[in-house]
């Protein structure tokens, strides 16, 4: 038998003579070795499928991304579809009843699509702004997957942005929002917490004119420390997470009493509370300036963001407060411009409230009064452009909405609301802990004319950066003592990027 017969040089011969395969030996060479991929991943190969680190996706059974995947999405899809079919029997005309039966079938194909883990097919063109770049992305990065092998983010988004298309490719019920109802009630559930704070803010704010200039400067550094944290842990009424969640429950995670407030500054695991004073005392030394806030969750989180805005425009830290919503329902709790007017006007003319004192409703009534002052004044401005609604990272904000950057970059300081924001904000991956807050976000620190940035996030799903030299540490002994600590709402950041704002914006 010659020697390629028997394989003896790496050649298996057919019977023919011919090789069939060829195979290496390796019996000389050193045994492999287990290297890591390189992470982060170089800017040029970060891509939507490919983050900086690793994506957390549906089938990671160990993460908060296949609970959301695999339970609560469709849970919230099935909450939705009760609501509009509670919509549907209050309806008597024929050519609404039988649209609105039309949305329910497209949801239930949702349904279908979600819970049978179906391919992701193009957003329908519905005439909404964003079809084009959600559509775009499907095809440059998402051909062939699925909701459970897509990066979580993404595959999430998707299932909101197709539970819009349900309703606006109809004739009548093109801005209906299934959350509408969830949104009103929870905020009519938050009455002590609404009082609490109303009561405080109702008179405009004064410092005691006794006081020195040093003494003043310490009082406002406190009520602004105080406020800042009334408005990050707003946050924690997410009605995404708190579905099934008692009217006792609520009222603990509302407390804005300030005890508690010095109580849970500990648990501000990424902690630039003194920075960001620094740097808003530095907008009012220029005659102060605009201030942004990307909002989050409707209802009582909305009410506390109001509430710090106000506080800024009256002790002159800011002279402009612009409010970033969405355009349509979102994330179930999102900020919508129908969430936006019914907060102001429930204030002052509501009867939301019944077992409220006449005090308790007035010092409501003058709050909603001031706010709606302001908007009429322009000091306030709310806003929605079409891609806080798109499957993107705010990694491509600079890149697919140059408008929006070029805007934001006008402003003195962008606040991010919540964690939805947050994951945005970084890509929605597996960094370590100790990753810095300015490495996380990219370009939204990096790129010429980036704003000031503040993320002020309670922490409620996996990723986690920005907690210091010794940030992975923490990280590893609360997964010990804590399993769930990231998704409980228990722990937060205040995280500031001092971005490149003095750069000058340009585009391709």
């Amino acid at each position: 038998m010659s020697p390629s017969a028997n394989g003896t040089n790496g050649v298996a011969a057919s019977a023919s003579g011919a090789p069939s395969r060829v195979t290496l030996s390796l019996g000389h060479l050193p045994s492999k070795k287990d290297i890591k991929a390189p992470w982060p991943r170089t800017p040029t190969r970060v891509d939507p499928n490919n983050p900086p680190w690793p994506a957390y996706r549906g089938y990671h059974e160990y993460s908060f991304a296949h609970a959301t995947m695999s339970a609560r999405l469709p849970t919230i899809l099935g909450k939705a579809i009760e609501d509009t079919t509670r919509t549907l029997n209050e309806q008597s005309d024929e050519e609404k009843v039988v649209d609105l039966v039309a949305c329910i079938e497209r949801m239930a194909e949702l349904m279908t699509d979600l819970s049978g883990n179906h391919k992701l097919r193009p957003v329908i063109d519905d005439d909404e702004a964003d079809v084009a770049l959600w559509n775009k992305e499907i095809a440059k990065y998402f051909q062939g997957k699925d909701f459970m092998n897509a990066p979580w983010l993404f595959a999430e988004a998707y299932k909101y942005r197709r539970l819009h298309e349900c309703f606006s490719t109809s004739k009548f019920w093109k801005e209906y929002d299934v959350f509408y109802r969830q949104k009103c009630d929870t905020f009519s559930r938050s009455s002590e917490a609404v009082f609490e704070l109303s009561m405080r803010f109702a008179e405009p704010f004064k410092i005691d004119s006794s006081l020195s200039a040093a003494e003043k400067l310490e009082a406002e550094r406190l009520m602004f420390l105080e406020l800042t944290q009334v408005c990050l842990w707003g946050n924690s009424t997410d009605l995404s997470l708190l579905i099934n969640m008692t009217e006792e429950q609520i009222k603990a995670l509302q407390s804005t009493g300030g005890d508690h407030l010095a109580a849970t500054e500990k648990n501000i695991l990424g902690n630039d509370l003194g920075r960001l004073w620094e740097s808003v005392k530095e907008v009012r030394s220029k005659t102060g300036g605009r201030i942004d806030f990307v909002l989050d969750n409707a209802g009582f989180e909305l009410y506390c963001d109001c509430v710090y805005a106000d506080f800024l425009l009256q002790s002159g830290l800011a002279t402009q407060i612009r409010f970033h919503g969405k355009r349509f329902a979102w994330f179930v709790s999102d900020v919508t411009k129908k969430d936006w007017n019914w907060l102001l006007n429930t204030m002052v003319y509501g009867q939301l409230f019944p077992n409220a004192t006449d005090v308790e409703l007035e010092s409501l009534r003058r709050l909603g009064q001031r706010w709606k002052q302001y908007e009429k004044e322009g000091k306030w401005v709310y806003e929605q452009h079409p891609f806080w609604c798109t499957g993107y990272t705010f990694w491509d904000l600079h890149s697919e909405a140059p408008d929006l950057f070029l805007h934001l970059s006008r402003s003195d300081l962008v606040f991010f609301k919540g964690d939805l924001n947050h994951r945005k904000l970084t890509y929605d991956c597996a960094a370590p802990a100790s990753t810095p807050f300015d490495i996380a976000i990219g370009p939204m620190a990096s790129s010429a004319g980036a704003p000031k940035v503040v993320s002020l996030r309670t922490i409620k799903s996996d990723v986690v950066v920005g907690l210091g030299s010794e940030g992975d540490e923490t990280a590893e002994r609360l997964d010990k003592e804590e399993p769930g600590w990231k998704i409980s709402g228990k722990y937060a950041v205040v995280l500031l990027s001092e971005g490149r704002p003095g750069e000058k914006v340009r585009f391709a």
